[in-house]
């Protein structure tokens, strides 16, 4: 996922995760590391999903890296998907660790969640192990959450979508702040002029793209969130 970031925020490398200094530790509050939670999760994703080889890592700081939202992404043969593990942090104690899965287009880069977000309720004494657990529940879940996408995106293929469909798909999403006003011109732009021509065809697939594209510059606060909510929404419009 290429991380365009909102204004205030900045991609990082794992490098300049671990150069942060880590907030102080207090009887009750016990800080995870951003650099710490990126390596365990691509640690125990190579182990536990040995048949998907790590292809590429992103990450996006704001406030001055005291929020992180990072996406590791798989390959697995030549699927034109790659299995993704997103994942955020904060040091500020605004945002619990939260963990969700799903899947990145190659051409494009563009992101895709499915399922529910993972979080830790609480930074205690025992944070790290209720972080391996959350961790391996998400993981686990992650080959399934992928292999659900594969199959949306090719229902989505059969669904067609005009402009005035998608016009009035773009204020709902609007209205429900899984887009903010910025990002309205770049769906339409994308929606109207794909960068990519695997979107040429005018279908929900398409315009779900269209959505992903300008999702690359949402909050790392709520970009999951975000991902987790335009998912659902398109999902639910197969359904009606």
């Amino acid at each position: 996922m290429t991380l365009l970031l909102h204004k205030g925020a900045e991609p990082a490398t794992i490098e300049q995760l671990a150069m942060i200094p880590l907030p102080q530790e207090t009887r009750t509050y016990k800080p995870v590391g951003h650099d710490a939670l990126a390596n365990m999760l691509s640690s125990m994703a190579g182990n536990l999903l040995p048949e998907f080889e790590l292809v590429n890592t992103q990450f996006g700081l704001a406030r001055d890296g005291a929020k992180m939202f990072g996406v590791h992404t798989f390959k697995n043969g030549d699927s034109a998907l790659g299995l993704s593990i997103g994942f955020r942090n904060s040091y500020d104690r605004s945002l619990s660790v939260g963990i969700a899965v799903g899947a990145s287009v190659f051409v494009c880069d563009n992101l895709m969640l499915t399922g529910d977000l993972t979080v830790l309720r609480k930074h205690t004494s025992n944070v790290h192990a209720d972080i391996d657990s959350l961790a391996l529940s998400a993981i686990y879940r992650s080959r399934s959450a992928f292999n659900q996408i594969k199959e949306d995106s090719e229902t989505m293929k059969q669904v067609p979508m005009s402009d005035d469909e998608a016009y009035r798909t773009i204020g709902l999403i609007y209205g429900r702040g899984i887009i903010n006003p910025r990002q309205i011109p770049v769906v339409k732009k994308e929606w109207l002029e794909p960068s990519h021509d695997a979107f040429e065809e005018r279908n929900l697939w398409s315009f779900y793209n269209a959505v992903t594209e300008s999702l690359k510059s949402s909050p790392p606060q709520s970009i999951m969130e975000r991902h987790l909510a335009i998912h659902k929404q398109l999902t639910n419009h197969v359904a009606a």
